[in-house]
């Protein structure tokens, strides 16, 4: 969803139940600031498909009769398998454009080196925990505060540096816990990283995941003093506490990317006007997350749709 929407799917939820109390849709759409044929869409597509309809849909066409020929793409998929040769040096050798060599290559999943294998040109298949609650992956992510009356992005550099210049700017830590099964996330933006903190932190994380039927048995950390401390061992528990290899950030990668959706979706995705402004807008992005947003590594599913909700199912 892109920043000027005037609905996420929440506002979307919060119009049709107006509507469905009775209230002419018109008077509803001015309330929300949407025109009355966007108000009447929502409000048919919460009658014929209910809350799923409420999510944004899928611009990709039912039909692509100029799709490249499963024969190419196999050719192309070879020829990067057994060369990992590029999408020039693949487009000359079969008389294809560059350009659609490296489409089929990213539909194929082979557009990166990285992520094969090079003896054998096998794509690495990232791991993942079989139930919830398997490992929980945590980490912390430091961002620059807003000062009161908003900052560069806001107000231009002039104006910025001015309110920045009134106090001792410092950062605000987002502490975060995704569950590696689900990537079911719950976040916090916390004063510090210090050893209290982040037990407290965790304590509060793992009401919320059993909040959602999930019994935590392991969790994944980096290597910080916080999390080889007392504190945290205590908060911990009976949880198996497991660390990453040193300077290996891939081996905590769901909280990694989750990090970077964070920042791109959330921390990035509008100018602020006060730091009041943008963690506000942290549960309502949490909400979206968990509930609404689809994910490619979970076959087009919502965390929340991996999750079984019946208490003690993992237990």
């Amino acid at each position: 969803m892109h920043g000027n929407a005037r609905l996420t799917p929440r506002g979307r939820l919060t119009m049709v139940l107006r509507i469905e109390s009775g209230r002419p849709t018109a008077h509803v759409a001015g309330e929300m600031g949407v025109s009355r044929p966007t108000a009447s869409k929502w409000w048919h597509r919460w009658l014929s498909d209910g809350l799923e309809g409420l999510v944004d849909r899928s611009s990709r066409p039912h039909s692509s009769p100029t799709r490249t020929s499963d024969e190419v793409a196999a050719q192309i998929s070879e020829l990067r398998r057994e060369l990992k040769l590029g999408p020039v040096r693949i487009g000359w050798r079969l008389g294809v454009p560059a350009s659609t060599v490296h489409r089929v290559l990213v539909r194929l999943g082979l557009n990166r080196l990285a992520w094969m294998d090079r003896p054998t040109g096998e794509v690495i298949r990232r791991y993942e925990h079989e139930h919830p609650g398997d490992m929980i992956h945590v980490d912390i992510k430091k961002l620059g505060k807003i000062p009161d009356g908003g900052g560069w992005r806001a107000v231009g550099r002039t104006q910025g540096q001015k309110n920045t210049n009134r106090g001792r700017m410092g950062y605000d830590f987002i502490h975060s816990a995704v569950d590696d099964h689900s990537r079911l996330a719950y976040s916090e933006i916390l004063a510090d990283e210090r050893k209290e903190t982040c037990a407290e932190f965790w304590t509060r994380a793992e009401a919320f995941f059993a909040g959602h039927g999930i019994t935590v048995r392991r969790v994944l950390t980096d290597n910080g003093s916080a999390y080889r401390s007392r504190h945290w061992a205590k908060a911990l528990g009976t949880v198996v506490h497991k660390r990453t290899r040193p300077y290996r950030p891939q081996t905590n990668g769901k909280v990694e990317r989750f990090n970077r959706t964070l920042l791109e979706e959330w921390a990035y995705v509008r100018v602020y006007a006060s730091g009041v402004q943008r963690t506000d807008a942290l549960d309502n992005w949490l909400h979206i997350y968990n509930h609404h947003r689809r994910h490619t590594a979970l076959a087009g599913k919502s965390p929340i749709q991996r999750v079984n909700n019946l208490v003690g199912q993992y237990s």
